[in-house]
């Protein structure tokens, strides 16, 4: 009977084991950020564990008669449970931290405005506990702000195309494919702006020194932002769909108001 409880136990270990691995195996092929994976499954590991432990827990209370062998076999296996997720945290952050572009976690934020024939759009707003659109490495709070908290492995995860995805949208050199808070816009080159065919364009302020300059980005679906908490320095992005222009009038509220308090000046 004492061996049949070890083996239930056994059995149950490896019956939720077995099914966390199934859970997980249709992900291989999913495109995942690296971060957000560790985070969850690192979750999902303390939870089983948590339940694990209080299945082992509740055996001891309710066997009366132990032998030493069950002792040990139990002070193993809690031990066992205690020890794996710590390990596996710890081993993902070390990894993350060691593989990852900017050798550990970061807080750069870019503000921006989208623009479609002269209107000023905003983004849907976030939902839920989170209060974000996106993902907890890149996303917006709803404050015309875009946020990169946390570990970068890769510079493609924090692009302004892949903004554009976690938000809901996209941004081709064609069209631009937005949620904002007046429902789903959808613009494409050629199409009219003021009975003048449009295009998409994004625009962005850096600063160098106390100086900044405006630019007019060509392949804008690739542009990482500038690795700044602040703004400025950090980046102001103009995302517009309007007549062809070299140059874009519209300025984020954080640059203007530095221009005018003499922080910084046009190079």
């Amino acid at each position: 009977m004492k061996k049949r409880g070890v083996l239930v136990i056994l059995l149950i270990v490896l019956l939720l084991l077995v099914t966390n691995v199934l859970a997980h195996g249709d992900e291989e092929d999913e495109e995942v950020n690296l971060e957000e994976y560790l985070r969850e499954t690192s979750i999902t590991y303390i939870i089983y564990a948590s339940v694990i432990l209080v299945i082992l827990v509740m055996v001891l209370f309710i066997k009366k008669e132990q032998s030493n062998n069950f002792k040990i076999a139990m002070f193993v296996f809690i031990t066992l449970i205690i020890i794996l997720p710590t390990l596996y945290i710890s081993f993902g952050t070390f990894y993350l931290n060691k593989t990852s572009l900017t050798k550990g976690p970061v807080h750069w934020h870019a503000d921006f405005e989208i623009w479609n024939c002269d209107e000023k759009l905003d983004l849907v707003d976030p939902e839920g506990f989170s209060n974000r659109i996106g993902n907890p490495v890149f996303h917006e709070h709803g404050d015309d702000r875009i946020h990169v908290e946390g570990v970068v492995v890769d510079k493609n995860e924090v692009n302004l195309d892949e903004f554009f995805h976690v938000i809901g949208g996209h941004i081709t050199q064609d069209n631009v494919e937005i949620p904002t808070t007046k429902g789903y816009l959808h613009s494409r080159n050629r199409d009219l702006c003021s009975n003048k065919e449009g295009k998409v364009q994004v625009f962005v302020y850096k600063t160098y020194g106390s100086v900044y300059t405006q630019e007019k980005l060509d392949e804008y679906e690739n542009y990482v932002l500038s690795p700044y908490s602040n703004v400025p320095p950090g980046d102001c992005i103009i995302v517009e769909f309007d007549e062809e222009k070299e140059k874009t009038e519209h300025i984020c509220s954080t640059y203007k108001s530095a221009i005018e308090r003499g922080v910084i000046y046009g190079g």
